[in-house]
């Protein structure tokens, strides 16, 4: 009877070490799940594919489907590497040129303003002319990064995003493998979506037919300036807020 205290005392405090890595797992994962889903929700809206597959079918409105989905596959296998190049390296090459991420944005917000303004002016088929010269049938992967992926898919809101998460990401023991990890599978996530609505863009042509393939494209061109004119506005105003400070 004297060994039972021990004995049962040992075996608790083994049970209660068995029990830390499944607790300790269970955490984990909880982390990564709200890791995923923050990346998720915080880039979707901004990336937004399903709105500019539009947009990439009337800049590829030559090309064959076969074309149309390999070049689909370019700009989303382009995007999955600049999201994650943003999340992981973006706050070290802006550091490294001396850029802070209110000048990204303002600088960004022009392109984007150019580019929607670009595609607003061309409502009629001689305005589209100039959208035909820019994205030629013969080299359908030239302008598979520039503009079609930069800035009309991942733009300088999607990329100051990604560089705020990946600077606010936990850094210290498992976790920073943990944030890695997730990264890397929301960017997948993220990438496939690209890929699915651009490639099968054409179907959502199809099924709305030329007058109202016309009309969102319009649409969004509209949009794709006021998200411009808002990311420049964003940029502009953290710089005004820090101007009396630099003067004093």
């Amino acid at each position: 009877m004297s060994y039972d205290l021990p004995i049962d005392v040992h075996g608790e405090q083994l049970g209660r070490r068995a029990k830390v890595p499944g607790a300790a797992w269970r955490n984990i994962l909880v982390e990564a799940a709200k890791s995923l889903f923050l990346i998720l929700s915080a880039l979707f809206p901004i990336v937004e594919p399903l709105g500019g597959s539009p947009i990439f079918l009337a800049m590829t409105r030559e090309y064959s489907p076969s074309t149309r989905r390999a070049l689909s596959l370019r700009i989303a296998t382009n995007s999955f590497f600049l999201l994650v190049g943003s999340y992981f390296i973006g706050t070290h090459i802006l550091s490294f040129f001396g850029i802070s991420l209110p000048v990204v944005q303002v600088g960004g917000g022009l392109i984007v303003i150019s580019t929607g303004w670009a595609l607003l002016k061309q409502g009629s088929d001689d305005d589209q002319k100039g959208v035909k010269e820019k994205i030629q049938p013969k080299d359908p992967f030239r302008n598979a990064f520039y503009p079609l992926t930069l800035p009309l898919t991942v733009g300088p809101g999607s990329i100051s995003v990604a560089i705020t998460l990946g600077a606010n990401a936990p850094h210290h023991q498992g976790l920073h493998l943990l944030s890695i990890l997730t990264a890397i599978v929301g960017s997948v996530l993220l990438a496939a979506c690209i890929f699915l609505c651009y490639g099968f863009a054409d179907r959502l042509g199809r099924v709305l037919g030329a007058t109202g393939m016309t009309v969102i494209m319009q649409l969004t061109a509209f949009l794709l300036v006021c998200i411009g004119v808002q990311i420049l506005w964003n940029g502009a105003s953290a710089l005004l807020v820090s101007l009396p400070l630099h003067m004093r």
